[in-house]
């Protein structure tokens, strides 16, 4: 039997934070440039965001705050402190990042499926060092944990109802490429986070 992983280290719980925070807020800015959605419940305050105007980081702040009670409850004090770290610092990234960075010009195929890469790689690193960004996050960690459930593929079947709804608000095009950013980003959640396959996850 192999040993238990060493823990992380405060500064390395920083660092994953800081790194993985910043992915996905760069991929939001993708998705968000070229006039796309996503999943979960950044996909929520992405609807909100386009459709009543308010600012996307604090209606995402906002958007997360019932589940910190489940993840408090069912996840743990620590998982939830650093998830609502994280929230918070993926909320304040996308605020600023428009300020530190533009596109003159921007493929929307090239973003939906960047972003996706992107967003994907980020929660990934949060997963690693204990955290999520909450919502789905929470709840697909959870079902991984207490029932086996592959997290991408809980994620990928909440994200896909989740972005049915941009049908009714956003033309078909930019809802399918809004399904592939999606997929993309469940892949490399379900590909890359396995408790069957990977040592110390």
């Amino acid at each position: 039997m192999l040993p238990a992983p060493a823990p992380h280290s405060l500064l390395e719980d920083i660092q994953g934070l800081l790194t993985g925070c910043l992915f996905v807020a760069l991929g939001v800015c993708l998705f968000r440039e070229a006039g796309l959605f996503t999943g979960g419940t950044t996909g929520v305050a992405f609807l909100t965001h386009y459709l009543l105007g308010y600012p996307l980081g604090a209606v995402l702040f906002v958007i997360n705050l019932p589940f910190y009670v489940f993840g408090w409850r069912r996840l743990g004090h620590l998982f939830t402190f650093k998830t609502f770290a994280a929230v918070g610092l993926l909320s304040a990234y996308v605020e600023l990042l428009p300020q530190w960075i533009g596109f003159e010009h921007l493929n929307p195929l090239f973003a939906a499926v960047m972003a996706g890469l992107l967003a994907g790689t980020g929660i990934l690193i949060l997963i690693r060092h204990g955290a999520s960004l909450g919502g789905v996050s929470i709840m697909a960690i959870y079902f991984q944990k207490t029932r086996g459930w592959r997290a991408g593929h809980v994620q990928m079947a909440v994200d896909f109802v989740i972005l049915l709804a941009v049908f009714a608000v956003a033309d078909a095009h930019k809802a399918l490429l809004s399904l592939l950013g999606a997929l993309a980003l469940n892949v490399v959640i379900g590909v890359n986070h396995r408790t069957d396959r990977y040592y110390g996850v």
